[in-house]
């Protein structure tokens, strides 16, 4: 039997069986990279059935009544993930404006906007590791739902300690009143309070700050803040809830601070050394390098007057540092999933910190992963999404040539569709 009768005799069932009524789609790929880290191979459709892929078969298959989308001339692979994204907001100089003027309604409204700029850019999914949680979790449950549009959400929940990153900086003592999140705490016992009180109110996990960092408004510095009973109760009380718990951490004692405790993920991870490079292989923790978050604040504080003189610092230092040793982790073996700080860079533009992963010396594959299977596995979804295999979301996106020659490829998304939706086309 030829792969082209095979494929016609898939999709014939389809019509055929108790799913008659599903609308089948079928996708003409001229090149398909459906696992990464495998060779992609020529001229494959891709069957999809209402959401989900149930075929991927060799040659140009048609079917009387199925849609077809012609990318014969396109590289089709899987959506691309960020594991660390902030949709609410974006860094300039109104933020401190913003954050007083602009009621939460319209901020909601501004957040859809930022995601569909994230969708349109070839991201399908992404980990959303730090806003207002209320509004992210409607953002994120109306979105699954289907009302609105945007890539698919992983919500944290926050938990800091006084005086840290996660805590406010650069208002007035009546604001910080104000603004001061109830899931700040001192101790160990308040920081498991504060992480179960973030998992009741709907986070799918929880994010915590052990180092200082770049944008507090605060001469603290960005070594280890948080005490490790602290945050050993954390990652406890999240676990004991099916919770992981995602570290922001900078220098290498609090990352390693952070992973002794047993955390999933390390945020930025800007000063991994030795130490941690050895806990992050004995305990399988992802570090998510957001590198072009360092790039930048690294130019934004030379080239921009509105950081304050304690962030300028920090930005210049940190930001410069970030792809030395982020290039030293990856060359260990350190598993690494994509991650950017978008909304420290503008959304839509995720894609540039593949370009920079490159320029650190990853491979143009190994990049494709960390933003697709690296990341599944991250959020246990692996089942779902990362790959075009039959059983999971229909999540792909298509560019003009090989991203696996040229990174670049991949600022220029022309084609996105999310569980069987086309979003840009």
């Amino acid at each position: 039997m030829t792969h082209r009768l095979a494929a016609f005799l898939l999709v014939a069932f389809l019509f055929t069986s108790g799913a008659a009524a599903a609308e089948v789609t079928l996708v003409h790929a001229g090149q398909l990279l459906a696992v990464p880290g495998e060779d992609p191979v020529s001229e494959m459709t891709i069957i999809i059935e209402d959401d989900r892929i149930t075929g991927v078969q060799q040659g140009f298959v048609e079917a009387e009544g199925a849609r077809l989308i012609d990318l014969r001339d396109k590289f089709v692979l899987p959506g691309l993930m960020d594991m660390h994204v902030h949709l609410q907001g974006q860094l300039g100089p109104e933020n401190d404006r913003d954050q007083l003027k602009m009621p939460d309604e319209l901020m909601q409204m501004r957040s859809i906007f930022y995601a569909m700029n994230t969708l349109k850019a070839g991201f399908t999914t992404v980990r959303d590791v730090g806003s207002s949680s209320q509004e992210m979790y409607a953002l994120r449950d109306a979105i699954g739902n289907g009302w609105i549009d945007g890539p698919r959400i992983i919500a944290a929940g926050g938990v800091g300690i006084t005086g840290g990153h996660a805590d406010i900086s650069g208002v007035s003592p009546e604001l910080m009143e104000i603004f001061t999140s109830p899931n700040v705490c001192d101790g160990p016992y308040d920081c498991r309070r504060a992480a179960r009180n973030v998992i009741k109110y709907g986070a799918d996990l929880v994010k915590i700050t052990s180092t200082g960092g770049v944008m507090t408004e605060r001469a603290t510095g960005t070594g280890q803040q948080m005490e490790m009973d602290e945050l050993r109760e954390i990652v406890r009380a999240a676990e004991r809830m099916g919770r992981k718990v995602a570290s922001h951490a900078h220098h290498e004692d609090g990352i390693v601070a952070a992973l002794e405790a047993g955390v999933a993920s390390i945020e930025h991870g800007s000063y991994t050394g030795p130490r941690a490079i050895r806990l992050f292989k004995e305990t399988g923790a992802y570090l998510v390098p957001t590198l072009l978050a360092g790039k930048t604040v690294a130019t934004l504080a030379v080239e921009a007057d509105f950081m304050a003189p304690t962030v300028k610092e920090k930005a210049i230092r940190v930001g410069n540092d970030m792809a030395g040793n982020f290039e030293k982790a990856h060359k260990a073996g350190v598993n690494i999933a994509y991650g950017t700080d978008s909304g420290i860079s503008p959304h839509g533009n995720n894609a540039q910190e593949a370009v920079l992963m490159v320029a650190a010396g990853m491979s143009e594959m190994d990049v494709i992963v960390t933003a697709t299977i690296n990341a599944a596995d991250l959020i246990d979804m692996s089942d779902s999404i990362g790959t075009l295999e039959p059983g999971k979301f229909a999540d792909l996106i298509a560019v003009d040539n090989s991203p696996l020659e040229n990174i670049e490829e991949l600022l220029d998304v022309d084609f996105v569709m999310k569980g069987g939706k086309v979003y840009k086309h």
